[in-house]
């Protein structure tokens, strides 16, 4: 049951007396339903006292609203807004209008829309009392470190030096509002001295937002089907920071083994430049076990001091968590904490310390080896289905790993047209030339991008098929 607060009430000066005024103002406010029905209303001696009238002129006031229907007096417990006011002075019900088909916030989490896990299988509950533990910590209710809760620090950095080997302490993790904004921090800590990048191409478009706001050139380094990274186009490149994703790029669905691993370090030993390693779906590997991190590498030839580690856990649990984390030398720390600090301070703390104890529980690798297994049977469904339906028209050109499938074809439809047919029978994929930010050499082939993540596994044959008809139409 609601309580009203009535600090925005105020009485008309027209010339009515005080319990006329009151009256109406109540009347106004019910009538406007800025009151919900079945709400309590401020005690009589309170709302005196606020207003700065008689409690006499309240009582009469509630007596006479009471009267004519708008509240119901419950002895001992006070009054309330009715819950059936008089028809005279009924409002219009104001209907708003409905999302018409086209409405991009409805395509987010469509089926095949990329990027999105499977929501279903998170562990909510387990979450849900982690959350409600932290919510009654008063100490939590200050404010905090701008670098990130303590114990999230020291949870990460154990999970991550036994899955990724990770080398780093505590005191080189910065937590971060989800990976964008790791990315961002990135770009102004090493923008001063590192002004030309290197970007995937095709590649993650978010990181190409924030080199653009921050007025940084960047060069295109292509990626090749099946063979990843093109390091000698790189290597004649004039950049000397390099944004990367290794382990499942992003969107062609290739990674860098070992040599090409070692390469890239030796390339930014040479240069003193930097590598910004996004570690994207590198828990998601389904055909070998995955590389050690770029910066695990970097650490054993002594050029950790070269790799910025970005990571984030939208993936693993759940988009909205919106934390994410960044490791980086020594040095850089104090440095990017001010930019922190500049941007939004510190992140939600609660969450923070919610997440510390999920990770040190071992709920997220109970979690992560639970849909490896789920994911690896949804890739295999999609290969089948896309085999079967498909046949010879299209072929798969992404490696089996992550959350998404990526195909091409050489005849067919152009592949904004299917991607367009597909939305207006609610289904979101991509265009591969949605990840192109710069104009590529002529393609002689069109592709597109599926995300399997977030779609039931008794779903993707029939979507799979409906995609298929769509195509050979």
């Amino acid at each position: 049951m609601s309580l009203i607060d009535a600090s925005d009430l105020t009485l008309s000066d027209s010339g009515k007396n005080k319990q006329q005024a009151l009256f109406d103002a109540i009347r106004q406010k019910i009538v406007a339903q800025l009151w919900p029905k079945g709400a309590r209303l401020p005690a009589t001696r309170r709302l005196a006292t606020e207003l700065g009238i008689s409690r006499n002129t309240v009582i009469f006031a509630y007596e006479q609203l009471c009267a004519e229907g708008y509240i119901n007096s419950q002895k001992g417990s006070g009054f309330f807004v009715a819950v059936e006011l008089p028809e005279t002075f009924l409002p219009a019900k104001n209907t708003p209008p409905s999302p018409t088909p086209n409405d991009e916030t409805l395509s987010f989490n469509q089926p095949f829309s990329p990027g999105v896990p499977d929501l279903a299988q998170f562990p909510i509950q387990k979450w849900q009392r982690l959350v409600a533990r932290h919510h009654s910590r008063r100490l939590l209710l200050g404010n905090q470190s701008i670098q990130g809760l303590e114990e999230l620090r020291v949870a990460l950095c154990e999970y991550l030096s036994t899955s990724r080997s990770v080398q780093c302490s505590p005191q080189q993790i910065i937590i971060t509002s989800g990976a964008q904004q790791a990315l961002t921090i990135t770009t102004l800590a090493i923008g001063a001295t590192q002004r030309h990048f290197a970007m995937e191409q095709p590649g993650y478009t978010q990181m190409v937002k924030v080199l653009s706001l921050f007025g940084h050139s960047f060069e295109t380094i292509a990626v090749h089907p099946r063979h990843g990274l093109d390091i000698d186009m790189l290597s004649q490149s004039s950049a000397s920071a390099l944004y990367i994703t290794p382990s499942n790029q992003y969107p062609m669905g290739t990674h860098l083994d070992l040599p090409q691993r070692l390469q890239l370090i030796e390339w930014a030993k040479a240069r003193n430049g930097w590598i910004i390693e996004d570690d994207y779906d590198s828990e998601f590997q389904f055909s070998h076990r995955p590389y050690p991190s770029l910066q695990g590498l970097a650490a054993q030839v002594s050029a950790n001091d070269r790799v910025i580690y970005i990571g984030s856990l939208s993936k693993v649990m759940f988009n909205g968590l919106r934390l994410g984390y960044m490791i980086v030398p020594e040095h850089l720390v104090e440095p990017c904490i001010e930019i922190k600090d500049a941007l939004t301070g510190d992140s939600p703390t609660h969450t923070q310390a919610a997440l510390a104890d999920f990770i040190a529980s071992g709920e997220l690798i109970r979690h992560v080896r639970k849909m490896r297994r789920v994911y690896k049977e949804k890739y295999l469904a999609m290969e089948r289905a896309i085999t079967k339906h498909f046949a010879d028209q299209v072929e798969i050109i992404s490696q089996p790993a992550g959350l998404h499938i990526t195909f091409r074809w050489t005849q067919g439809p152009r592949e904004q047209d299917f991607v367009e047919s597909a939305l207006a029978q609610g289904i979101t994929i991509r265009p591969l030339s949605y990840y192109e930010s710069a104009a590529p050499e002529k393609r002689t082939w069109q592709a597109v991008i599926l995300g399997f993540g977030n779609v039931a596994l008794e779903q993707i044959e029939p979507i799979i098929k409906t995609l298929a008809r769509l195509f050979s139409h």
